[in-house]
């Protein structure tokens, strides 16, 4: 039987993002397939958060891997319409900003009969030197639902002439993702001992290409990262991105002692990881929110944002990556006292995704 809704996905933050609406599709009945375009070629960053996410294999995997832009994008495409022609879908799902999110807009869109809903619309960074800028501002103005996640999200899409109709203010995935595993997570994780954190610690994330593609920068960053653990007497563990730890090898830097380079982690893992530091350093969009669900001081090492409300409510700094503005950012953060508001809803997303998209609940 073909399916009702087909959702594209291919990276961590996607099959994280998506699993609450899967979950939903499942608890109603609603008749789904997966096509996991294989953006994401790591095993450490992908069939592991099926598994503990305990979302069915994805029917369809392209194995698209890494190239350049264009290439892959073009390649998802072929691939992902060749599906679409035998599955036949109402509706297709994306999330974010990635070039599979991209490729399954522009796949669906051509064909007659298929809608697309995008899960998390309206974010802006303003920074259209980001390939996730382009992909998310092309995704929005060709699908036929819009599923902004705050206000503020709106209102971007609205000042760019897209009609309200197709605008539902949903909340934040994650938000459901983060309440329904962060429990689990502290029971069955041993993320903590295994990698000797038993004392105050920080996390690193960074992985974009404006920050690891650039020698210059990424040593900066790293050194910014370590000058400030230093000062504040924190060891910092950093699970490596497969793109930043090549790039690391192909640079020949030399990571500093209060950097512990760790491998990717699994869901479970990361969220205690989050969930446990005194402060987390990030370049991620995914990493901002996460931290501010769940209550955890964050810095963000990138000159804008596109999650501006976690600044707004005082989670988070956007601080670049010079020592002197990382410092600082660090230090004020870490006198506040953890007790914002959570601006990314109330963990019910998925719910009012497929509601807009009719599927009732039974």
């Amino acid at each position: 039987m073909s399916s009702t809704l087909n959702f594209v996905l291919g990276t961590r933050p996607e099959i994280i993002k998506l699993s609450p609406v899967i979950r939903e599709c499942q608890r109603r009945d609603v008749p789904f397939s997966l096509i996991h375009t294989g953006q994401h070629y790591s095993d450490e960053l992908d069939s592991v958060f099926f598994e503990q996410l305990e979302l069915p294999t994805p029917e369809y995997n392209l194995c698209v891997g890494s190239s350049t832009h264009g290439e892959q994008t073009g390649k998802m495409i072929a691939e992902i319409e060749a599906v679409l022609e035998e599955e036949r879908p109402e509706v297709v799902l994306v999330q974010g900003d990635t070039n599979s999110v991209l490729a399954g807009t522009i796949a669906a869109t051509k064909m007659d009969g298929i809608e697309v809903g995008h899960v998390e619309a309206g974010l802006r960074s303003f920074d259209r030197n980001m390939p996730e800028e382009v992909n998310r501002r092309l995704a929005d103005h060709a699908a036929d639902y819009l599923f902004p996640p705050t206000k503020t999200s709106e209102n971007q899409l609205i000042a760019e002439g897209l009609p309200e109709e197709w605008i539902t203010v949903t909340g934040n995935t994650i938000v459901d993702a983060v309440t329904q595993n962060v429990e689990i997570a502290h029971e069955r994780s041993d993320v903590l001992s295994e990698l000797g954190l038993e004392e105050r610690f920080g996390l690193l994330t960074a992985h974009r290409a404006e920050n690891v593609d650039d020698c210059e920068r990424f040593l900066s960053l790293l050194d910014a990262v370590s000058k400030t653990a230093k000062q504040q007497g924190l060891a910092v563990v950093y699970p490596i991105h497969p793109r930043a730890e090549k790039q690391i090898s192909e640079f020949g830097i030399d990571v500093p002692e209060e950097i512990q380079l760790v491998e990717p982690q699994d869901f479970l893992d990361f969220l205690v990881l989050e969930d446990e530091a005194e402060i987390v350093f990030t370049d991620s969009g995914g990493v901002q929110e996460e931290t501010c669900i769940l209550q955890t001081p964050c810095v963000t090492l990138r000159d804008n944002t596109e999650r501006p409300e976690t600044v707004e409510v005082g989670a988070n700094q956007i601080v670049g990556i010079e020592p002197s503005d990382v410092a600082t950012g660090v230090r004020e953060m870490l006198k506040i006292e953890p007790e914002w508001e959570n601006p990314f809803g109330d963990g019910t997303a998925a719910q009012r995704i497929l509601d807009k998209l009719g599927y009732d609940q039974k």
